[in-house]
């Protein structure tokens, strides 16, 4: 079936089109899910304590990783089948542009994170013991920490700002599509431990951050780099909770939380007070006003869902 026929059938132009593909990408969503669920848990059972505890960093790179690739099954056979374009329309396209993407993007989610500490700090509510390590275990941990953060940011990132966030924007407009995406992640952290409606509310913030960031962009390379630079610095560099989660231990020193837990977040963290809800801010006004910042002429040639809503207005 040709392309432009594929897209009448299922256009964005209707509600019921685009709810249809969202239909659609959720049940191939699930399909792709069940089956790397099936190969990680036999993984799994071929090599049981392999990966340390279940609530570890080990079992979240397996959990990451697998709901990574479905989304990603998902969206490129969802853009593939119904919307007829390759899968590099999806955002992981590597261009000429990538590799900035990514080095901005961590350092505005890193620096944000740091905004946020500063709030913390001005108000005499955070300080740093002493704890065991050595040097040499610092700089791999933060390594690792990395990779593992990077993984877990990329799953979230190709599931909510990927096709869903651009079927939606296709067929609704930005506004509307980063409501929505933005509000389904923050329901989607709803059962972590110690959250509060200060913390959904945060998490909706960094729902709609990601989400114009990969609007800036087309990138999801820039909107992973950016969430990854955030929970990174949160957990390594600051030794603090990520949505309410420890999942790292920094070696040579350690985090002390203070005060209320509107300005500092807790145990969730910072993304549940206002010093959190300030990082966000300043992460906005940075994708924002940062020059620079664009489609590159390789993901445009590529035709994201998003363009074509620009296309249908012409």
């Amino acid at each position: 079936m040709p392309a432009d026929r594929r897209v009448r059938l299922l256009g964005s132009r209707n509600v019921l089109g685009t709810l249809g593909r969202l239909v659609a990408f959720v049940l191939a969503l699930g399909l792709a899910g069940a089956v790397f669920g099936l190969l990680g848990r036999a993984a799994l059972a071929l090599a049981p304590g392999a990966l340390g505890p279940p609530d570890g960093a080990g079992a979240l790179v397996v959990s990451a990783g697998t709901g990574l690739l479905a989304a990603l099954v998902a969206g490129w056979l969802m853009l593939r089948l119904v919307d007829g374009r390759r899968p590099g329309a999806l955002g992981f396209a590597w261009t000429r542009a990538t590799p900035r993407e990514l080095v901005v993007g961590l350092g505005i989610g890193a620096a944000a994170q740091g905004v946020a500490v500063l709030v913390i700090l001005g108000a005499g509510r955070l300080v740093w013991g002493p704890d065991a390590g050595t040097a040499g275990g610092y700089v791999l941990e933060l390594l690792r920490d990395l990779a593992l953060f990077g993984v877990a940011a990329a799953a979230e990132e190709a599931l909510f700002r990927g096709y869903p966030l651009q079927v939606l924007t296709a067929g609704f407009g930005p506004v509307v599509a980063t409501l929505v995406s933005s509000g389904a992640f923050a329901l989607a952290h709803r059962n972590n431990p110690n959250v509060d409606a200060v913390a959904l509310v945060n998490i909706f913030l960094a729902g709609v951050l990601l989400s114009v960031a990969y609007l800036r962009t087309r990138s999801l390379w820039f909107a992973t780099a950016v969430h990854m630079g955030w929970n990174w610095a949160m957990a390594t560099v600051f030794a603090l909770p990520v949505s309410g989660l420890s999942l790292v231990d920094t070696p040579l020193y350690d985090a002390r939380l203070g005060g209320p837990r509107w300005l500092t977040g807790g145990a969730f963290g910072p993304e549940a007070g206002i010093a959190g809800a300030v990082g966000f801010a300043a992460a906005l006004a940075a994708v924002l006003l940062l020059p620079g910042l664009r489609e590159p002429p390789e993901l445009r040639a590529l035709r994201p869902l998003v363009d074509s809503r620009l296309e249908d207005a012409r």
